[in-house]
């Protein structure tokens, strides 16, 4: 179910953060919230979150295991088998069995759940142009920024 919104929020400036003098992972997470803000509203007559569309841009590359799910998501089994409980209700997934390890399956999306992805993917199209485009030349090392600190939030889980 996508949580319709009632009144927008303006969220804090980029200068009202530096005087705030936010630390890093406050502020990864205040980015984390303005996306998942930017593309709610730009999918919202697609009935998808902005989670579940970037899971169903996961799985409209091919057939994936929840343990691969799992990993793209960095999130638990339990996470995973949440979503694909909820996507095969609406009927926009199945679970075949895998054939490397008949314990497990796999998961793809059915035709309405690739007709809904590329709805969504349309409405998605000139958000991350507008981004691109606000960007511009720092796109490059801003990607390069973000997966450092990917790999560097990876190291401090697996420590943890």
């Amino acid at each position: 179910m996508v949580r319709h919104r009632s009144n927008g929020v303006k969220g804090l400036s980029a200068q009202e953060i530096a005087e705030q003098q936010v630390d890093v992972l406050f502020l990864v997470w205040l980015l984390a919230r303005a996306t998942s803000d930017l593309v709610d509203t730009a999918l919202e007559s697609t009935g998808l979150t902005s989670d579940e569309y970037a899971i169903y841009s996961v799985l409209a590359a091919g057939t994936i295991t929840p343990t691969e799910l799992a990993r793209w998501m960095a999130a638990p089994l339990t996470t995973v088998s949440s979503y694909v409980k909820r996507f095969e209700r609406r009927g926009h997934v199945i679970r075949e069995p895998n054939p490397d390890d008949r314990r497990s399956y796999r998961i793809q999306l059915t035709p309405a759940g690739r007709q809904i992805h590329r709805a969504a993917a349309t409405l998605f199209a000139p958000v991350r142009a507008g981004v691109a485009d606000a960007l511009g030349a720092h796109a490059p090392s801003t990607h390069d920024t973000l997966r450092s600190l990917r790999a560097v939030l990876d190291q401090v889980r697996q420590r943890g």
